[in-house]
């Protein structure tokens, strides 16, 4: 017999969840074939308050509660670890995530970034595509590994660089990419045999 429960989703933010929000809504269709289980952040944000609206279950695990980033690192993965994930979802998650978290769920965290990687990695690529005159942007789904945005792409989709961009602007122009982009790649993933890991 074919398991046909959906996918469970847990996903990791640090912000206003605008993606979180997004894959809440795509998990409503039963086809999407996954539902959001726990909602993870390393600060109280706005993010948590779209999993609460939708009775999602809601944990902040704080890197200044803990002594040293390892502990962080462990306490991180047993909140995860209890909602039993088949997948990870960064979404606009501003925390590395270190050895003793990816061990523990290995090939099961994808991250969305915004830019073409390889290039523009870190916590400032928008700014740093204008910075250096880029014509192009972008944002990529990847699976996580221990670099900076280092990990095997699953997708990108590109966006033009428009004469007058700011970050403001350029930043919505991604955003508006992006997050259907996640939504797509995340439901593909969970709808195939098992995720297409690397």
């Amino acid at each position: 017999m074919t398991d046909t429960r959906p996918a469970r989703l847990v996903v990791l933010v640090s912000g206003t969840g605008s993606n979180l929000a997004a894959l809440l809504e795509a998990c409503q269709d039963p086809a999407y074939g996954a539902r959001v289980v726990g909602v993870v952040a390393d600060k109280d944000c706005a993010g948590l308050e779209h999993a609460r609206s939708a009775g999602v279950e809601t944990t902040v695990v704080a890197l200044r509660d803990y002594p040293a980033r390892g502990h962080w690192d462990v306490a991180l993965a047993e909140a995860v670890g209890v909602h039993d994930p088949d997948l990870i979802v960064c979404a606009g998650f501003m925390r590395l995530l270190g050895a003793a978290f990816l061990e523990r769920f290995p090939a099961m965290v994808v991250n969305t970034h915004p830019s073409l990687l390889p290039d523009f990695p870190g916590a400032h690529a928008v700014r740093d595509a204008l910075a250096a005159g880029a014509r192009r942007a972008g944002a990529t789904l990847f699976w996580v590994d221990e670099g900076v945005d280092t990990g095997q792409h699953i997708a990108q989709v590109e966006v033009p660089v428009l004469p007058g961009d700011d970050e403001e602007s350029l930043t919505a122009r991604i955003k508006a990419a992006e997050t259907p982009q996640l939504i797509e790649q995340v439901g593909l993933l969970v709808r195939s045999a098992g995720p297409g890991r690397p």
